[in-house]
């Protein structure tokens, strides 16, 4: 044999001789759960900017060859309620994660609730891989990455000796701790778990609540397919992570369709109509004048320069009485209503109008923090807000 060739097949060797031996193997585990159907932040504030699956999706782009080899997870509770606008998001959500390849999807509590079989259909078209106890689904199934046969289940009892095991759950890491024979615990419990836990040998990990940070675990594996180390890391999902503009495209006909909700019925339901700041101006001028001046008068346009002002779960902050009888409806059919005015703050009180001497309900903290809360208005004070609208 040529020296020359001879000293190609040694490197040859040496090259494959971790995944000949099954030593010195790397699988990064990346992770969600507990999503609750959140597509993306709301964007009230800059300092809860945080989360979104087309970043979580521009990210995995970004950093393919980095996090290479992985298996993309998510534990369960990824929609929300089994609502008009819910079963659209549990749409969206199932279509992006077959953009972004998803190893498994567990269908736990929020997805039980959704009636009459809402995701069979989808899934079907989507092919997106779904374990779930209900007895349409399977279990658990096999996977094998970077020569390591993963085994990833919904219950205990799916756990398989020969391979590395993965449970996905929605229980408390209190219960979690206490179930034993597993390798990894996901749990989509809602809890924050900073760092992993190590219970019985099991690595336990929680998703971030909606997707704020990704979840990297990074294992090593040794020769008989278990961990012998690892190492974990938050990715925060910031606004400079450049968006995956397919998953974005995914989101934008999501915000149509929702506005689709909207102009279904031709003219909002009748009922006690909310007056609206003209009507109160013919008595309160000056209140007017000074109203004008807050951001509460230009509420509604910050939701239209967002593309989210057919958005029911945002116009309820921006306008006066959605989702109430003679409430906001839409800008076409109330424009009247448009805004956060007099009413939305003092509620509504016709006799009022009849009777000037009646005084307004007084603006108490609570009907503040209905919209003013830790995630869209973290810097919210309530002494100091009021400062800014007070009249």
């Amino acid at each position: 044999m040529k020296p020359c060739v001879f000293v190609s097949v040694i490197l040859l060797i040496v090259s494959l001789a971790p995944v000949i031996h099954g030593e010195g193997r790397t699988l990064n585990i990346i992770y969600t759960g507990g999503i609750n159907g959140k597509l993306e932040p709301c964007g009230c504030s800059s300092k809860t900017d945080f989360g979104g699956i087309a970043r979580l999706s521009g990210y995995l782009i970004e950093h393919q060859k980095d996090i290479s080899p992985y298996l993309l997870i998510d534990a369960g509770n990824f929609s929300d309620k089994d609502t008009p606008q819910g079963r659209l998001k549990g749409e969206a959500m199932l279509t992006a994660y077959k953009i972004m390849k998803y190893d498994a999807v567990s269908f736990l509590k929020n997805e039980k609730t959704f009636q009459n079989d809402f995701f069979s259909p989808l899934l079907e078209e989507l092919n997106v891989p779904v374990i779930s106890d209900a007895p349409q689904y399977i279990k658990s199934f096999s996977v094998k990455r970077n020569n390591v046969y993963v085994n990833i289940s919904i219950g205990p009892e799916g756990h398989q000796k020969s391979e590395l095991n993965i449970l996905l759950t929605d229980l408390p890491v209190s219960e979690s701790k206490l179930i034993e024979g597993w390798d990894i615990i996901i749990t989509s419990s809602g809890e924050i778990l900073n760092e992993p836990l190590r219970a019985n040998g099991t690595v336990i990990v929680a998703g971030y609540p909606k997707a704020e940070n990704l979840g990297i675990l990074v294992l090593q594996i040794d020769g008989k397919g278990k961990i012998s180390d690892f190492k974990h890391r938050w990715q925060p999902l910031v606004n400079t992570i450049k968006e995956d503009a397919e998953v974005r495209n995914i989101l934008n006909d999501y915000d149509s369709k929702v506005a689709g909700l909207l102009k279904e019925a031709e003219k909002p339901p009748a009922g006690t109509t909310y007056l609206g700041v003209a009507k109160c101006a013919e008595c309160h001028q000056l209140f007017e004048e000074s109203w004008e001046k807050t951001r509460h008068a230009d509420a509604f346009s910050s939701l239209e320069h967002a593309g989210k002002s057919n958005d029911p779960e945002c116009i309820i902050c921006h306008v006066v009485g959605f989702g109430e009888d003679g409430g906001f409806y839409s800008i076409n059919t109330t424009p009247e209503l448009a805004n956060v005015q007099c009413e939305e703050c003092h509620g509504l009180d016709r006799e009022h109008i009849e009777d000037v001497s009646r005084p307004m309900k007084p603006v108490i903290k609570n009907v503040c923090l209905k919209c003013h809360t830790k995630e869209n208005s973290p810097d919210f004070d309530y002494p100091v807000y009021l400062k800014k609208v007070a009249h």
